[in-house]
């Protein structure tokens, strides 16, 4: 689908929609019901705390995630679902099930991987922990831990009062560049799901349905020849060149790309010692744009330019597709009941010393905006432009319609993938933040299991959006999961 085409399908599925949405009875959740799940969260909060901290002090990268992994699949069997480990072909990915009779299949999402070089201890000032690279600069400590908690409130309810349907919790790996959700989605594993539901760490409170960029990301890895670099560099043929010619070629496509167009690199492995010409060197890229069709054509340039780089340096390149994304599809229609939930739930009061906690930071962070800003919740919109990162949620909002949220997890001004958020993240301000998400996504799902009709919406919806005749097809072709992604380079010697 060609840029325009996919922005128009999107503005006029916003307009039918939104009459759609505007439709939507109330759902037949009584005030019993939401008064019993928030109080089971508030029951489980001091477990939501301690799984989040134990991630958080796991720190474990994507695809390496088997404590945490594990101690979310313990919490599941503790409350009676049955967990079922290892599906699509991912060790640490995990699908845990709790069916009571015919109904809506309601999904949720739980994520636990960290990222590599931001290892920071809970304090506001930059501070290393030795002997760590890996922190949790996106908050997924969090992030599975309150889903967790979500769903163990909602199957409480749904046990006490005879709720007929099936919750499920997909612990999903290696969000960060590892596309794990991708796999479960090529694997059929959300075929018969009627909604999805998710979350994440932010900086402020949000049930705004917006949207991301399709991603492709991979390695090229060059083959040379060594020699000494000084006594006789006529023998040898440098890897490293051969990315470094990668590198200039690509930083010069740039200026030939569709708008919105975005190229990262970075060289995970060139050699090392100057005297040594490597016959072994990687560079690691993304490339990224709204339109999935723009991304496979950069990408195929890009590949190109690896091509024309190893003709150039007289070296030879391979390339693995490690990870791709499609874009998120909002969803107007469940997007409103989220939103509904979370000024129910309402914002956040922070302590004293969670304040000073927060202002201390802040002094890192110019130009931030007031830590008041966690007490509200943002006004309601669908974005439908804009979003400059990329998510594996992505592919599961093309098959099932998806819903999700953000919640004060950071402190206002916090940049994405930051120390800063290492630091709120295993702190109380993470905690707190991760409390109003489960407590939202337990009332969203409670609201859908008692009332189909916003079901069938959410589906029609979905259906407007993708446009007729869509086949879910994976931007990484078939290959299997990359279990070693995050794993050092290697040029495949002994």
């Amino acid at each position: 689908m060609k840029l325009s085409a996919l922005k128009l399908a999107l503005l006029s599925a916003s307009m039918a929609t939104g009459v759609l949405a505007t439709q939507v009875h109330a759902a037949p959740l009584t005030d019993a019901s939401r008064a019993q799940i928030l109080k089971a969260v508030d029951a489980d909060a001091p477990q939501i705390q301690d799984a989040a901290l134990k991630i958080w002090g796991f720190a474990e990268v994507g695809y390496q995630e088997v404590k945490s992994s594990t101690l979310l699949q313990g919490q599941l069997k503790t409350a009676g679902f049955d967990v079922k480990p290892g599906i699509a072909g991912e060790p640490t990915a995990f699908v845990a099930s709790f069916k009571n009779g015919a109904g809506p299949v309601i999904a949720i999402l739980a994520e636990f991987d960290a990222l590599p070089g931001l290892a920071q201890t809970a304090a506001p000032v930059k501070t290393g922990i030795p002997g760590q690279v890996a922190g949790h600069g996106c908050g997924h400590n969090l992030f599975g831990a309150a889903s967790v908690g979500a769903a163990v409130a909602i199957k409480d309810w749904m046990v006490k009062n005879n709720i007929k349907g099936e919750l499920r919790v997909f612990g999903t790996p290696a969000e960060e560049g590892g596309s794990g959700k991708v796999y479960l989605v090529r694997d059929g594993l959300f075929n018969d799901v009627d909604a999805t539901l998710h979350w994440h760490p932010a900086n402020v409170n949000s049930a705004v349905p917006g949207v991301s960029m399709a991603n492709i990301s991979g390695k090229f890895r060059f083959h040379g020849v060594s020699a000494h670099a000084a006594g006789a560099p006529e023998k040898g043929r440098s890897a490293l060149d051969g990315v470094e010619v990668m590198d200039v070629a690509t930083n010069f496509l740039r200026e030939h790309t569709p708008d919105k167009t975005r190229i990262h690199y970075v060289i995970t492995a060139g050699g090392t010692a100057p005297n040594v010409v490597p016959d072994f060197a990687e560079v690691y890229y993304y490339v990224r744009h709204p339109d999935p069709a723009v991304v496979k054509d950069v990408w195929s340039r890009v590949e190109k330019a690896a091509e024309g780089a190893a003709l150039a340096t007289g070296t030879t390149v391979d390339k693995e597709i490690t990870g791709g994304v499609y874009a998120l599809l909002p969803n107007d229609t469940l997007g409103r009941v989220m939103d509904a939930n979370l000024r129910k739930v309402g914002g956040i009061t922070w302590t004293p010393e969670e304040q000073a906690f927060a202002k201390k930071m802040q002094e890192s962070l110019p130009g931030a905006p007031s830590i008041d800003t966690v007490k509200t919740i943002e006004p309601y919109k669908i974005e439908l432009e804009g979003g400059g990162g990329s998510t594996d949620v992505s592919d599961i909002s093309w098959v099932t319609p998806t819903v999700g949220l953000g919640t004060a997890t950071f402190v206002p001004g916090s940049a994405g993938h930051s120390w800063q958020n290492v630091a709120a993240a295993g702190s109380s301000i993470g905690v707190k933040g991760a409390v109003n998400a489960a407590k939202t996504l337990a009332l969203t799902g409670a609201d859908l299991f008692s009332n189909p009709d916003v079901v069938k919406k959410a589906k029609a919806e979905l259906d407007q959006r993708r446009g007729p005749n869509f086949a879910y097809k994976a931007m990484l072709g078939d290959r299997p999961p990359a279990l070693d992604y995050r794993k050092p380079a290697s040029s495949g010697r002994e």
